[in-house]
């Protein structure tokens, strides 16, 4: 049967069913194979709170969505083209997202009367004609494993479980992807389990032949290889991308590593990886709160380690009276908030941007400290790196801002050789005949790190206020208001140190979009189609939120409206309009990420309506 192939430049898939049915893992080997096959990639998790929500509900839909093509990826799509369905309530909750002439593949053991009923379907979508603006292919995907695994013999229980390896197989077929790397990963993954590996290798290939062999699918579509710069490349999501960051942060600065954190959604997953880089001399705790977690790394400060805490917002609000002790020590400190949904619990998988003004201010008196927020998952590594180097070189703790979104979604990511990577420099007392525990360096104002063990330099440290240069408690308050000051130009110095922001298109004019953290993915695919229509506006994204660039009140007044999306209700916003006094028009959303397409028909209203609210 002759097949018709077409080129695509790119294409979003999502997979989705009950938290059970491993979406999330087949949609991770769909991406890993998307990048083996030389595409860009973009992923977005959403999954629901519950460890294992009521199967068949619409609030405990389980989805992996895959955004891949030739160049550009820098979302994870914003209209779903192929949606895999395993059952009646991934179909539902995910139709609003689908693009008319979508394909859907729908496992019809999924849409019986009761999966009907609690998708509140009053009649089966796939038999009612409701969906005649989509492709549609209906598979009884028991049915057809249960025919091809006849004469192995496997355990039923076994074969049960392949549903998702099925409906991922003919996902392959349809964008021509290759089955090695799934069959490769599933013999390491099952490894001493024969029966699991054959039934689930024998199922993929199952699933292929049958979107092969089936006249329905006409179609196979090709994604060509991407134009990367040559290298050598692998898939990281962000949490990952922090935890190597952390580990080459600590060879870079011949430093040992320590972790403390608290497993909190849905930064869990860098306490995971860290625990995987023991080898290297590692050493992570896994403490039985936050606030342990964020001290014992403050003692492994004082001992001599480059030490790291990670959490996510409702944990960095328990963090915030050791964020104070840190500052009061200068020791330098790393922690990570993974921002989710709040407030309180919130919504612990969805991500936000709610934490910008606790990162800035959550803490009680005057305590400094440099934030940063990074861009993208491999973007994390890269601001990882930069976080330890800011740490060390002021003796500050520093705050490194991703989300849930960043943190858990992957993308193609260039592996750099060490001597690649910038240099990062711990900072030791050299002297003890001249050591004094808050002498300065005169340039960067950082003071002295000396840890216990170095003779002569025995010295008080706690949150009590010190006096300038001894270190010793002081309770004066003009002693205290000169302390205070210090830590302040200390940080304020700091904005010497880090790169300017950088403008795309127009240098001044009329718009500029601003971004930061990652909204910088929407943002930007946004700013690159309406150029290429002939739009005129510009672009700038922030990474370092405390202190800003240098340029940054520059660059805002050269634009006559700055427009600002954020996952909040304004937080940048109401910093850059006190800071600078400029008015910013506001683009506001919680819950969920940014569609490139709902900036893009702001930005058009905002242009061509002159519009100032957004």
């Amino acid at each position: 049967m002759t097949k018709i192939i077409e080129h695509l430049e790119e294409a979003t898939i999502r997979f989705a069913g009950d938290s059970g049915d491993g979406m999330q893992l087949v949609g991770s080997q769909f991406s890993e194979t998307s990048g083996f096959a030389g595409n860009e990639v973009n992923t977005f998790p959403d999954y629901p709170s519950e460890i294992r929500a009521p199967e068949g509900t619409l609030y405990g839909v389980s989805a992996f969505q895959i955004h891949f093509g030739k160049d550009h990826i820098h979302t994870s799509g914003d209209h779903i083209d192929v949606l895999v369905a395993m059952n009646a309530a991934s179909l539902k909750v995910n139709m609003g997202n689908l693009r008319p002439g979508g394909i859907i593949i729908a496992n019809t053991e999924g849409f019986d009367e009761r999966s009907l009923a609690l998708a509140k379907y009053s009649s089966n979508p796939l038999e009612d004609e409701s969906l005649s603006k989509y492709q549609v292919h209906a598979v009884d995907i028991t049915k057809e494993i249960k025919t091809e695994v006849k004469d192995l013999n496997l355990p039923s229980k076994i074969v049960s479980k392949t549903k998702n390896i099925f409906a991922l197989g003919m996902a392959y077929w349809l964008f021509n992807r290759p089955l090695d790397p799934t069959v490769n990963w599933i013999n390491k993954k099952f490894k001493g389990k024969d029966e699991t590996i054959l039934a689930n290798i024998h199922v993929l290939r199952a699933g292929w032949n049958y979107a092969e062999k089936n006249v329905a699918f006409q179609t196979q579509y090709v994604v060509d290889r991407s134009s990367l710069s040559p290298g050598r490349y692998r898939s990281i999501t962000g949490n990952e991308a922090v935890a190597l960051g952390l580990v080459v942060a600590a060879r870079k600065s011949n430093l040992p590593l320590f972790l403390g954190s608290y497993p909190i959604t849905p930064a869990t997953d860098i306490l995971h990886a860290i625990s995987g880089y023991k080898k290297y001399g590692v050493k992570h705790l896994q403490a039985e709160d936050e606030i342990a977690g964020i001290c014992s790394a403050i003692g492994a400060a004082f001992g001599g380690s480059l030490a790291a805490t990670t959490t996510s917002g409702p944990g960095l609000s328990l963090k915030t009276e050791a964020m104070g002790l840190a500052v009061m020590t200068e020791l330098p400190l790393i922690i990570v908030d993974v921002q989710r949904a709040g407030p309180s619990t919130g919504l612990p998988t969805k991500p936000e941007q709610g934490d910008l003004l606790m990162a800035m201010f959550g803490r009680h008196g005057e305590a400094p400290m440099p934030v940063l927020a990074a861009a993208s998952p491999s973007d994390c590594f890269a601001l990882t790196l930069e976080a330890a180097r800011i740490a060390l070189k002021y003796m500050t703790p520093v705050l490194l801002l991703t989300d849930g979104h960043i943190g858990q979604s992957s993308e193609p990511w260039k592996v750099a050789a060490l001597t690649e990577l910038p240099e990062i420099k711990a900072h030791f007392a050299q002297d003890a005949s001249a050591f004094a525990p808050y002498k300065r360096d005169e340039k960067t104002l950082r003071r002295e790190w000396a840890i216990p063990g170095f003779e002569g330099m025995e010295h008080r440290i706690g949150g009590l206020e010190k006096e300038d240069g001894s270190g010793n408690v002081s309770s004066d308050s003009v002693n205290h208001e000169k302390m205070v000051r210090l830590r302040q130009h200390k940080i304020d110095n700091i904005a010497n140190d880090i790169p300017e922001v950088l403008v795309e298109g127009e240098q001044e004019g009329d718009v500029l979009l601003l971004s930061w953290g990652s909204t910088y993915g929407a943002a930007k695919t946004a700013f690159d189609r309406m150029r290429a229509n002939g739009e005129v506006l510009s672009f700038a994204h922030l990474r370092y939120m405390h202190p800003f660039p240098k340029n940054l009140r520059d660059i805002l007044s050269r634009f006559s409206r700055v427009v600002l999306p954020e996952l909040n209700m304004g937080q940048l916003q109401l910093l850059l309009q006190g800071k600078y006094l400029k008015p910013i028009i506001g683009i506001h959303k919680v819950g969920k990420p940014f569609k490139s397409t709902e900036l893009e028909e702001k930005l058009m209203n905002i242009l061509h309506k002159n519009e100032i609210l957004a």
